[in-house]
């Protein structure tokens, strides 16, 4: 969790209490010492005040679709109640899960030969150099190849950063060994985008690419069913119609944005699959937890590097105004480019429209939203790729997925109602090839927009690349991600408990039944010890690193990470005072008696271990001042 970014107000889920509202770090004194506390208010104005060192039992709230969750009631078993139904349900998911991948491990893989240098000559015939991540990439999908095993691989990787490139080096070797490989995409537009880009790198190598869709004639149709029958080595790329084709020859299964497909796509994509190798690619990544929950089932390759020719998009944060507006699209027409419009309400959009005709008379204007038929989108698409029209004029981008290098001017309209993760989602739609990509933030008056929407605008126009703004929505992306891998957007609980405890909880039954290690935070330790410790705000004086350094602290699990954090703090804030580094004590404390100890416990210099069977220790430490006694508790830990 980013939890930096969490501003008072904001919703957070508890792991035992449910969904509450984050009030900030509350400083108290209990018994004489001095702690800190984190302040979530629930139904009814109650008051939680967690301990900073539990800082990991609580999560940022992620609905769905953004929605506003109700408060959960403090001492209600409501929360407990829903948990526990999830729980059956989720081991139903993940049971599957593990049963699909048991079913797999069992199949004959179709034996693939891979010529390394007849590989190395496609890779170099790409006209430019591959990034290190899509060498390791490919590296891994070829050893896949050559394990005997049949893949089930997932390449996550922003758009433009050469997934389908990965792809192609998966399918050549298949179609050289003699087999069929397909590509599954969700939408028409998607499924034309690849297949012109496949058959231009596969036509000097021989290598025969068809395409099935709702565009496909009658009679091209035909041929590609007649070649399939011969068992004909070839490419065919399609969207669900391919879902109806049957094919004994069939080695790789390529599926683009899996979870664009319907339930039942989704189903008969599972029998295709079954004795084929999977590859399927995603644009938004998932959970590193998650990766090492699935990591038997699934094999995960990452795309971070951007292509070394990628220039960064260019952002500014303007007052709307119609001189602006003029010389933003008048610069991209001059080098014969497009624009993305984004106007987030359809009742005016025709308004818009007829506003920006007012400043351009022959500007080609196409205008698309949620409203308009799916067919007519995608063919309205297919002609403002072919240039068709200059400004596409939407609600919010209509096709994440798609690749239009010829737009390179984005302008968001009112981009102070938009949230971090789908301002940084929109920027990225342009600047995807080696021209000049520019992001126009609008806003109506400077002066009445909120204190937190000006900040968000103003660290994305600082942060033009990969900056601050990019970690926030990574994490968004990465929830959401995980959540479309599993194809937990049917459920409607998650909307009750928000998208991070979901996955946590999934993570935890999918550890269960494949026998890793359960989690190890299923026993929690008390610490009742009357000793000033927290990270003294003379020394870290904004609230929000302190924050994010509890954070970090809480989740550590060995002691050398704690050291590790201890050099940090050093090195930006200088020497630690005492509360700090007995605040660090009490984490150590933590990591060293965790699934050993029920509670410790002070009263003066009489100390109180309870062990997990209840058994009683005491000891005494040499005197009642708080570092003896943490001193006091470390020994004893440390020799036990």
């Amino acid at each position: 969790m980013i939890i930096d970014e969490l501003k008072n107000g904001d919703y957070i889920v508890h792991e035992d209490y449910g969904v509450g509202k984050f009030l900030g770090l509350e400083m108290i004194v209990i018994s004489g010492a001095k702690k800190e506390f984190v302040a979530i208010e629930y139904q009814n104005s109650d008051k939680l005040l967690l301990p900073v060192e539990n800082l990991y039992l609580i999560d940022k709230y992620l609905g769905v679709s953004g929605s506003i969750p109700s408060l959960d009631k403090l001492g209600k078993t409501s929360f407990i109640k829903l948990k526990e139904k999830l729980k059956t349900k989720l081991l139903a998911i993940a049971s599957e899960i593990v049963i699909m991948a048991a079913k797999r491990s069992l199949v004959q893989a179709k034996k693939i030969t891979v010529d390394l240098s007849r590989q190395a000559d496609f890779i170099a015939s790409a006209g430019f150099v591959y990034t290190s991540d899509q060498d390791k990439a490919c590296h891994e999908i070829l050893q896949d190849f050559q394990s005997g095993k049949v893949m089930d691989r997932l390449l996550s990787g922003d758009v433009g950063f050469g997934k389908t490139e990965v792809a192609m080096n998966a399918i050549y070797p298949v179609v050289k060994s003699g087999f069929c490989a397909f590509l599954f995409a969700p939408t028409t537009l998607l499924s034309h985008q690849h297949y012109k880009t496949l058959k231009k790198r596969f036509d000097p190598f021989d290598i025969e690419v068809f395409k099935l869709d709702r565009f496909t004639s009658s009679a091209e149709k035909k041929q590609v069913l007649q070649n399939l029958k011969e068992n004909k080595a070839c490419v065919v790329v399609g969207t669900h119609a391919l879902l109806s084709v049957e094919c004994e020859n069939l080695a790789l299964v390529i599926i683009d944005e899996e979870h664009k497909f319907g339930v039942k796509q989704k189903e008969k994509l599972k029998e295709i699959t079954q004795n084929s190798h999977i590859l399927s690619m995603s644009a938004t990544p998932i959970p590193r937890s998650l990766n090492q929950a699935l990591s038997s089932i699934k094999s995960y390759s990452v795309l971070q590097t951007p292509p070394e020719d990628r220039i960064d998009v260019r952002t500014f944060v303007k007052e709307n105004d119609d001189a602006l507006l003029k010389e933003v699209i008048a610069r991209e027409l001059r080098r014969s480019g497009q624009i993305f419009y984004i106007h987030n309400h359809i009742a005016s959009i025709e308004q818009c429209k007829k506003h920006l005709l007012e400043l351009f008379s022959t500007l080609r204007i196409l205008i698309l939203h949620s409203k308009i038929d799916a067919k007519v989108q995608e063919e309205e698409m297919l002609k403002f790729e072919n240039k068709e029209y200059d400004l596409l004029l939407s609600t919010s981008i209509v096709e994440s997925g798609i690749d239009l290098p010829n737009a390179n001017t984005i302008i968001v309209e009112k981009s102070d109602r938009f949230g971090m993760a789908d301002l940084h989602q929109l920027r990225g739609r342009v600047g995807r090839s080696d021209k000049q990509g520019y992001c126009y933030f609008l806003i109506e008056d400077k002066n009445i927009i909120t204190k937190d929407a000006l900040k968000r605008l103003v660290s994305l126009e600082s942060n033009s690349f990969l900056g601050a703004g990019s970690v926030l929505a990574y994490h968004d992306l990465e929830i959401r991600g995980g959540g479309n891998l599993l194809g937990v957007d049917q459920s409607g609980h998650i909307e009750q408990i928000g998208y991070s405890l979901y996955l946590k909880m999934l993570e935890d039954e999918l550890n269960a039944l494949s026998k890793n290690e359960v989690d190890q935070k299923e026993n929690k330790l008390d610490l009742k010890l009357n000793v000033n410790a927290f990270l003294n705000s003379e020394l870290i004086s904004e609230d929000r690193l302190r924050l994010e350094l509890y954070r970090r602290l809480s989740k550590c699990e060995q002691v050398h990470e704690v050291y590790e954090i201890e050099g940090e703090i050093e090195d930006r804030f200088g020497k630690l005072d005492v509360y700090t580094k007995q605040f660090l004590s009490l984490i150590i404390i933590k990591i060293l008696a965790l699934n050993k100890f029920k509670s410790i416990s002070n009263y003066e210099q009489n100390i109180q271990f309870t062990a997990l069977n209840d058994e009683k220790e005491f000891i005494k430490a040499k005197s009642k001042d708080d570092d003896d006694i943490l001193e006091a508790i470390l020994m004893h830990l440390r020799k036990a």
